[in-house]
């Protein structure tokens, strides 16, 4: 009887294969550089080459460990290393000034298998918040830490800290000489990452240098478990970018596995239901990257432009930047 159930299971599968009706992936992964006003206008060819090289770099990186059998949090923490050590992206090394000249930086890690969560906020010299944000969550009983206990709390735990110069970038520099001029925030991107691995466990990472110019130890939402970060393996998993205020008031990333949990959307429209019909008539401008726990991939933003990429074990792989990709 067994015999029969699992031939007649396969027969159905290769059907359904012959069919084109897509099977699951055995894992999936999407990963943003940042949105808002991502125009080729006004991205050198020099430039756009570079992005697109870097997230291709982060993308695979990602890839191979989920391929490998690799779990969803190491992928996430990877691949935002990766985005943390290039000046490119408004994370770690090429992390945007604040008003006082320095560069805050927030990150937060979950785990959609158990709900568990680590972040940090305002932190000046650790070289990957990322990788502190995930041993808050291991190592520690708490969320979130901030400021200098987490730069403490880095030392304890032995990672890499770094002088405040090594986030020195000339181009983010002129663009807070340029804010102050002009007297006003800019926002600008933050980098993520979403995974599914092999095991179905979904995991979410979000890392930034939040906006230049801001004042007060300003925080936004990445670090801020359910607004720009959030993974249940109940739903899917968000990482999200754009305007912080916004993401914290409508709760982005849990409003989309919350639209899903209770509504039975899909996650590409639970997204776009959140991003689309509630953040933009609000004035909130963004994206966010999201997996399900079914491996489908949703990839929205209201702005412009969202630095992206997006990879299965189906054969997809692709990077896109502007609107029309």
């Amino acid at each position: 009887m067994n015999n029969i159930k699992w031939i007649s299971g396969l027969i159905l599968l290769i059907g359904l294969m012959g069919f084109g009706i897509p099977t699951k992936p055995q894992y999936a992964i999407a990963i943003h550089g940042g949105a808002g006003v991502i125009l080729k206008a006004n991205l050198s060819a020099g430039m756009e080459k570079a992005y697109r090289h870097m997230l291709d770099s982060a993308l695979t990186v990602g890839e191979k460990v989920l391929a490998s059998g690799g779990s969803s949090m190491d992928a996430v923490e990877k691949v935002i290393r990766i985005m943390e050590d290039c000046p490119l992206f408004n994370a770690g090394k090429g992390a945007v000034y604040s008003h006082d000249g320095y560069n805050d930086l927030d990150a937060a890690v979950m785990d959609g298998s158990n709900l568990m969560a680590g972040a940090v906020a305002g932190v000046r010299n650790v070289k990957n918040p990322i990788t502190l944000a995930r041993r808050v969550m291991t190592n520690s009983p708490h969320v979130m830490l901030s400021g200098k206990g987490a730069t403490e709390f880095a030392r304890e735990q032995g990672l890499e800290i770094v002088d405040s110069s090594y986030f020195f970038t000339e181009r983010r520099w002129k663009d807070l000489q340029n804010a102050i001029a002009r007297e006003k925030e800019n926002k600008f991107g933050t980098v993520g990452c979403v995974a599914m691995d092999k095991a179905g466990n979904l995991a979410a990472g979000t890392s930034t240098g939040g906006m230049t110019n801001k004042k007060w130890n300003r925080i936004g939402d990445t670090p801020i478990i359910g607004a720009g970060t959030y993974a249940s393996n109940k739903s899917c998993a968000v990482s999200g970018t754009g305007h912080g205020e916004f993401f914290i008031r409508y709760t982005v990333a849990r409003e989309i596995a919350a639209l899903m949990e209770y509504k039975g959307m899909s996650v590409q429209k639970a997204a776009e239901e959140v991003i689309i019909n509630r953040l933009k008539p609000a004035g909130g401008e963004g994206g966010i990257i999201a997996v399900d726990k079914d491996g489908n991939i949703a990839l929205v933003f209201n702005s412009p432009g969202m630095y992206r990429g997006a990879a299965d074990s189906n054969g997809r792989h692709e990077i896109a930047i502007f609107g029309d990709k």
